[in-house]
């Protein structure tokens, strides 16, 4: 049995590097053994691609803090259009081609999910794990996202978008805002994942703080309403047949679901899955997932976040194109609660992306006259 290619790309520029670390783990570990052979390729905090062992490629790898790459002499070039042999091993006597059928990034934050990253391996031509440029592009940036989950009929959290340029005239965006939204508020950079940046607003002081730091992680940020109700995720599974998982619940002792709760003081939070819902709350939730994954043009995989208001409305709150694989993380939490294990979640998103990959092989690029 000729056994498929993964090359599995972790790390990346962002401030989500070594929480990209964390999901290669579980990643490498868990996939199919007898299916794929892997490749290690990873991308340093310059930016650097490299290879490398399987064996041993994380310095302090139980600590999420601490957790880097180790040293590689092994690095990576890139030459697009060379289908399988577009990667070529630096670093050594002869430029050597690094043979790859497919790449499984799980690349978070900008520059792994922003539609960057997928540009460049649709220009290698190399299929890949997850949405198209435009998909990701999309999804990541929660303004966007909005616009277009309203103009699908899709209810959101309300809220304002606020530019760099608005920044000094904030305390008459104070003053409109509380008076639009009420406090307290959230704020958080328009373009981050893992809730970097996001800050609970309850006056005037901690609005500037909180934009003053929002605007240290992107150009633009969004200023939300608080939502008195329950955080609630769906994970959603394919391409033109969509699968969606149980529901989960975050049921939180602290403030908001920061950075923090989800990965450090993961005893200030509570997961719940299956989730406390009726069967028509949940299946009301699973639609609005998949509807969702459709106005924003995902393929592949996405997480979708939502509120579940006192009166059971919901509200979409943002989606995931590349969801963590950590141990905490909740997508692949629930399709083990849903009954798909890692292992078979993981060879499940190869072979769709290898299937949408060879359908765009059959699109043309030249025209008969």
């Amino acid at each position: 049995m000729v056994k498929t290619r993964v090359g599995v790309l972790f790390g990346g520029r962002s401030v989500e590097h070594e929480i990209s670390l964390q999901s290669s783990k579980n990643i490498i570990h868990a996939i199919n053994k007898e299916k794929f052979d892997i490749i290690l390729l990873g991308i340093d905090k310059q930016g650097v691609w490299h290879i490398f062992n399987k064996n041993s490629y994380l310095l302090n790898s139980d600590h999420l803090t601490l957790v880097s790459l180790k040293k590689s002499m092994k690095d990576l070039a890139i030459l697009p259009g060379f289908f399988n042999n577009s990667l070529v091993q630096l670093n050594c006597p002869d430029t050597i081609p690094l043979p790859i059928d497919i790449i499984f990034p799980i690349v978070h934050g900008p520059f792994g999910e922003d539609g960057s990253l997928q540009g460049l391996l649709r220009m290698t031509n190399i299929p890949y794990v997850g949405s198209s440029v435009l998909g990701s592009a999309i999804s990541m940036d929660k303004d966007i996202t909005k616009r277009l989950l309203r103009d699908a009929g899709l209810a959101v959290t309300p809220s304002f978008t606020l530019t760099r340029s608005q920044y000094n005239n904030s305390g008459m965006c104070f003053d409109k805002i509380t008076s639009a939204l009420g406090l307290p508020l959230f704020i958080k950079p328009a373009n981050q994942g893992s809730s970097v940046g996001v800050s609970k607003i309850i006056n005037r002081d901690s609005f500037e703080q909180g934009l003053a730091l929002a605007f240290n992680f992107d150009h633009k940020v969004l200023v939300e309403a608080a939502i008195i109700g329950r955080e609630l995720e769906c994970a959603v599974l394919g391409s033109d047949e969509l699968q969606t998982s149980v529901c989960g619940e975050i049921i939180l002792n602290n403030n908001f679901y920061s950075y923090q709760n989800k990965y450090i003081n993961t005893h200030d939070t509570h997961i719940v899955i299956p989730a406390n819902i009726s069967r028509t709350v949940s299946e009301n939730i699973r639609s609005v997932a998949r509807r969702a994954f459709r106005a924003l043009h995902c393929s592949c995989m996405a997480r979708v976040d939502v509120f579940l208001t006192v009166d059971e409305k919901i509200l979409v709150n943002e989606i995931n194109t590349l969801p963590g694989f950590t141990n905490v993380s909740m997508y692949p939490r629930l399709w083990q609660a849903s009954g798909l294990s890692c292992t078979d979640l993981i060879t499940r998103l190869i072979e769709l992306a290898l299937t949408c990959h060879r359908q765009d092989q059959y699109l043309t690029n030249s025209l008969t006259l």
